[in-house]
C-alpha cells in the first residue's frame, strides 16, 4: 500500500503540474508510417485522433531520457509489460494490456518481423540510433494503405528507420558498467534535390553481464555475481530508398549476428547455468508505395528472412555431456494494398498477403514443418462532421504440412474490427474514441511439432478486444508549449489459451484456459518553456490491470490475477533542457504481481521502484556537433526480479558521445 501511495503521488503531481512536444516535421513521418490520421492529423499529433490507443516516442525524446534498447522505451508506455530476463544479453519481450509476448506483433520500417517456431520477438536485438520512432499500437483501426498481416495482431509495435534529407554521418561510443561497450556507425548520402538516397548502420554490444546480486537461501545471504549474461552481437543494415516517378521504393538488407549465453534461474546453489544461444538472421525486404491522383493509393511489400539459431547446454544428464539443438528457419513474404477515396469523406481499402514459412532442425524425427499463411482484409473508413467509423474484416487462412505424420488441420477465420472517433468541439481539442477487435493467435511450431511437448490437434488462441477513451490536446503559446491529456479503459478476453499441461507420462501443449482483463490506462504531459532557452518536460502515466483466470469455477485459482501481471504499474519522467545541461529523471513502478497461477503468499513478488538519471550537453567543435551522455540506472541500487529467480542488475552507469558530421 506505501509503495502504491507513493507512486500515485509522484503520477498525480506529474498530470497535475504537467512530454510530447511533437513538431510539424515528427508528425508528417508519423503520418506515412501510420495513415489511419484523420483530416486533422496535419495539425494534431496522430497520438490524439487515432481510433486505437497509441504511444510514440520520438529520436530526440529516447536520446533525451537515455535509453539504450527498445525494451527501455517500451517501459515507459502505459499498459506495457516488458519480460527481462536480467542483463544486457538476457532476452527482452512484450505483453501489452495482459495478452501475452505472442500476441504483439512487430513491425520494422511498415513489415513485420516474424518467428513461426517462438511466436515471439527479442526486442532487445533492435538498436536505437536509427530509429525515427518507436510506436505501439493497442488494436488496430482507421484508414489509410496497411498490409493485411498487420491488422492480425492484438498489438502492434512499429519500428521506424530515419531517413534525413540531407547527407549526414553519425559516430556513437558507449562504456558502462558490467564489461557494456557499444559502438554504431550511421551514414546516410542524400542530396538535397536527389530522388534517391542510401543509409548504412552498424552496430557492435557487448557484455560480460557479470553484475553483483544477493542470492538468498533460507536465513542465509550471500553476495555473488550473475554468471552466463554475457553477449557478443554485430548489426549491419543498408537501406535505399527511391523516388519512381510518383511512386516511392524502399528496400533494406539487414543482418545480426550474436552469441550469448542464456542466464538460467537463480536458487540455492543453482548460480550458474551453461547454456549458450548462437544465432544469425538475415532479411531482405522491400517497400513501393504509389499515390494513383486523389483517389488511389497502392503499396506492395516483399519479404525473404533467414534465421538460424544454435542451441548448446552443457550438463551431465547427457550421455555426450552435451546437447545441441539447431534450428533454421526461411520465410517468403508479400503483400499488396489499395486504398480508394472515390468519395468525400469515404475511404475504402483491400489488402491481401501470403508467407510461406520453412522450418528445418537436427532433431530425431523432426516434423520438418511447412506453413502456407495467407490473410485478407477489407475496410472502410467514413468521416461525417465530427464523426469517424472505421470497420473492417480480417480473413485468416493457414494450412500446414509435415514431413512426417500429422500435422496441423487447415485453420480458416474471420476477424471483424470496428472503431469510432468524435471530436465534439470545431477546435478538435477534444478526441473520443470507441473500439472493438476480434484477433487470433495461431499456434506456432514449438506449441505444435517440439519433440512429445507438441499437439497437432491445438486451436487457435481467440481474443477480444473493447476499449473507449478519450485525449484532450491543448497545443499551448509562449509559456505553455503544448499539454496531453489521455485515459482508456477497457476489457479484453482471451480464451482457448495455449499452455503447458502434464499429461500421464509428458507434459503436452494444451488449449486450457480462459482470461478476463478489465483495465485502464492514464497518460498526462506537458512541456513548459520556463525562461529563454529553458524547457521543463514532464510525462506520468498510470495501468490497472485485473487480469483473472475464469476458466474453471472450481479451481483454487479462479479469478486470481494472472501470473507476472500486477495490478498497478506506471511511470513519470521529468526533463529539464537548458544551454549548460539537460537534465532528466527517470521512474518506473511496477506494483506486486504473482509467479504462479495460485495467488498465494508464497507466490508472491514484490513490487519495486526503478530511478533512473540522464545528463547531456550539445556542443559544436569545428563545425562538428557532439553529444555528450551520462546515464546512471537503478540509482538506489534496488535488487528486484521481473522473472522470478532472474535478478535485475543493481546501479548501472554508461558513458556515452556522439558525433555528427
Amino acid at each position: 500500500m506505501l509503495f502504491m501511495l507513493r507512486f500515485f503521488y509522484l503520477f498525480v503531481c506529474g498530470a497535475l503540474c504537467c512530454v510530447a512536444a511533437v513538431s510539424a516535421q515528427e508528425q508528417d513521418s508519423l503520418r506515412y508510417l501510420l495513415p489511419e490520421v484523420d483530416a486533422v492529423g496535419a495539425v494534431l499529433p496522430v497520438t490524439v485522433t487515432s481510433p486505437a490507443p497509441l504511444k510514440h516516442a520520438s529520436h530526440e525524446a529516447i536520446a533525451r531520457l537515455g535509453h539504450a534498447g527498445v525494451a527501455d522505451v517500451l517501459k515507459y508506455m502505459s499498459g506495457v509489460s516488458v519480460r527481462d530476463y536480467g542483463g544486457v544479453g538476457g532476452m527482452k519481450t512484450v505483453s501489452v494490456r495482459g495478452m501475452g509476448a505472442k500476441h504483439t506483433a512487430v513491425s520494422y520500417d511498415g513489415i513485420v518481423v516474424a518467428d513461426a517456431q517462438s511466436g515471439v520477438v527479442d526486442i532487445g536485438r533492435f538498436p536505437l540510433n536509427n530509429l525515427s520512432a518507436v510506436t505501439l499500437a493497442v488494436g488496430r483501426g482507421g484508414g489509410g494503405v496497411h498490409s493485411a498481416r498487420e491488422c492480425a495482431a492484438s498489438a502492434l509495435l512499429s519500428l521506424q528507420t530515419m531517413f534525413p534529407a540531407m547527407t549526414t554521418t553519425n559516430i556513437d561510443v558507449c562504456g558502462g558498467s558490467f564489461g557494456y561497450a557499444a559502438a554504431s556507425l550511421y551514414h546516410r548520402y542524400k542530396q538535397p534535390a536527389a530522388r534517391w538516397g542510401l543509409t548504412f548502420n552498424g552496430n557492435y554490444l557487448r557484455s560480460d553481464g557479470m553484475y553483483p546480486f544477493d542470492l538468498v537461501n533460507a536465513g542465509l545471504v550471500t553476495r555473488e555475481k550473475r554468471r552466463d549474461s554475457d553477449i557478443d552481437a554485430f548489426i549491419l543494415e543498408a537501406n535505399a530508398d527511391v523516388w519512381l516517378g510518383d511512386g516511392r521504393l524502399d528496400t533494406k538488407v539487414y543482418g545480426y549476428l550474436s552469441q550469448r549465453g542464456l542466464p538460467g534461474a537463480v536458487n540455492l546453489y543453482n548460480k550458474e547455468n551453461r547454456e549458450r544461444l548462437w544465432n544469425r538472421n538475415l532479411f531482405a525486404q522491400a517497400k513501393y508505395r504509389r499515390a494513383l491522383g486523389d483517389v488511389w493509393d497502392l503499396q506492395a511489400l516483399l519479404k525473404y528472412d533467414y534465421n538460424f539459431t544454435r542451441y548448446r547446454e552443457v550438463s551431465a544428464n547427457y550421455s555426450s555431456g552435451e546437447q545441441v539443438d539447431v534450428n533454421v528457419q526461411n520465410e517468403c513474404y508479400a503483400s499488396l494494398a489499395a486504398v480508394c477515396a472515390p468519395l468525400a469523406g469515404l475511404e475504402l481499402s483491400l489488402a491481401a498477403d501470403a508467407a510461406y514459412t520453412m522450418l528445418k532442425n537436427n532433431f530425431i524425427d523432426s516434423k520438418a514443418p511447412r506453413r502456407l499463411s495467407s490473410w485478407v482484409s477489407a475496410s472502410a473508413n467514413y468521416q461525417l462532421r465530427g464523426f469517424k467509423f472505421s470497420a473492417s474484416l480480417l480473413a485468416t487462412y493457414v494450412a500446414d504440412e509435415v514431413k512426417s505424420g500429422e500435422g496441423m488441420a487447415p485453420l480458416h477465420r474471420l476477424s471483424p474490427s470496428l472503431s469510432v472517433v468524435y471530436s465534439p468541439f470545431e477546435n478538435d481539442i477534444l478526441h473520443l474514441r470507441a473500439s472493438f477487435k476480434d484477433a487470433c493467435r495461431v499456434p506456432t511450431f514449438a506449441d505444435l511439432y517440439y519433440l512429445r511437448l507438441g499437439n497437432v490437434g491445438l486451436k487457435p488462441e481467440k481474443a477480444t478486444q473493447c476499449n473507449v477513451g478519450a485525449t484532450f490536446y491543448l497545443p499551448g503559446g509562449n509559456i505553455l508549449k503544448n499539454l496531453t491529456l489521455s485515459a482508456d479503459a477497457y476489457y479484453n478476453n482471451v480464451r482457448d489459451k495455449i499452455i503447458a499441461l502434464p499429461t500421464m507420462y509428458v507434459w503436452r501443449m494444451m488449449n486450457f484456459g480462459e482470461a478476463d482483463i478489465w483495465g485502464a490506462d492514464v497518460d498526462a504531459s506537458i512541456a513548459l518553456a520556463m525562461a529563454k532557452k529553458v524547457t521543463l518536460m514532464l510525462a506520468a502515466n498510470y495501468s490497472f490491470q485485473y487480469a483473472v483466470d475464469v476458466t474453471d469455477s472450481s479451481a483454487k485459482n479462479y479469478r486470481h490475477q494472472l501470473p507476472y501481471t500486477p495490478r498497478h504499474s506506471g511511470s513519470f519522467t521529468m526533463s529539464i533542457e537548458n544551454p549548460v545541461v539537460n537534465v532528466s529523471y527517470l521512474l518506473s513502478a511496477v506494483g506486486e504481481r504473482y509467479m504462479l497461477p495460485q495467488n498465494t503468499l508464497r507466490n508472491l513478488m514484490e513490487g519495486y521502484l526503478e530511478h533512473g538519471l540522464s545528463l547531456n550537453r550539445r556542443f559544436t567543435f569545428g563545425g562538428v556537433g557532439v553529444r555528450m551522455q551520462a546515464d546512471f540506472l537503478n540509482i538506489a541500487n534496488r535488487q528486484y526480479e521481473v522473472i522470478k529467480n532472474y535478478p535485475m542488475p543493481g546501479f548501472q552507469w554508461r558513458l556515452s558521445a556522439r558525433v555528427d558530421f
